[in-house]
């Protein structure tokens, strides 16, 4: 689960760095611009998912280790 969590999160980096080639600061909010705008927060919203997944799995197995010990 954590390298499924890692690898997504690598794409969704590489999602961003070839939005933000993407955009025209001329026109940010037309065309193509608003698009990878789009693409650029969803990818950030996954990445925080991914982060919130990873921290909650570590949660569970912290509080598995407490009740049996």
């Amino acid at each position: 689960m954590k390298i499924a969590s890692i690898i997504l999160s690598i794409i969704a980096l590489g999602f961003i760095g070839f939005n933000v080639t993407k955009l025209d600061f001329n026109n940010l909010f037309q065309g193509d611009s608003m698009v990878a705008i789009i693409t650029i927060l969803t990818a950030l919203c996954a990445i925080i998912l991914l982060q919130i997944l990873r921290i909650s799995k570590r949660i569970d197995t912290l509080s598995k280790q407490k009740r049996n010990a």
